[in-house]
């Protein structure tokens, strides 16, 4: 992990077309601007872990038990 060290205004970058800025600084929170294109995704890490769990508790309240489901095979006539 890389640590940083910024002042209000101060910015980085992140490859050739990423740029982090700090925008305001108070005690307990940073708030912070990003540039990017479009195509980059830039997601709340807390919002992304909220929206698994979500999903993760939706796959589980609809999950199949495979094993009580049977199944007859018949032959199938060629001819």
């Amino acid at each position: 992990m890389l640590v940083l060290t910024r002042r209000e205004g101060e910015t980085f970058r992140l490859g050739d077309d990423i740029e982090i800025e700090i925008l305001d600084i108070k005690p307990g929170v940073v708030r912070v601007g990003i540039r990017a294109p479009r195509h980059v995704r830039v997601l709340r890490s807390e919002l992304l872990e909220a929206v698994a769990a979500a999903n993760h508790e939706a796959a589980a309240r609809h999950a199949i038990d495979l094993a009580s489901i049977t199944v007859e095979a018949k032959p199938v006539a060629r001819g």
